[in-house]
């Protein structure tokens, strides 16, 4: 079984996009990315740690309505 591994910031926005996410467009603090009618804000870091990217994915997966496994996420 995989386990999470840090993400890099371009690598986390090209799997929001496999996903079917747009984006990013500028905001005021941050970056966001959409899907449908909801906003992701995207933090402007060059790399994501396991927990940061834990905590963005499962907002993810709140807006997908569907869980992310981390095969799958690997897969993206």
């Amino acid at each position: 079984m995989s386990r999470w591994a840090p993400c890099k910031r371009r690598d986390f926005i090209r799997r929001l996009r496999a996903i079917g996410f747009e984006g990013p467009f500028s905001g005021t603090r941050h970056q966001f990315m959409v899907y449908e009618q909801h906003r992701l804000a995207i933090p402007s870091y060059v790399e994501y740690s396991v927990h940061q990217l834990r905590i963005m994915i499962r907002e993810v997966e709140e807006i997908i309505d569907r869980k992310i496994t981390v095969d799958e996420w690997n897969k993206l």
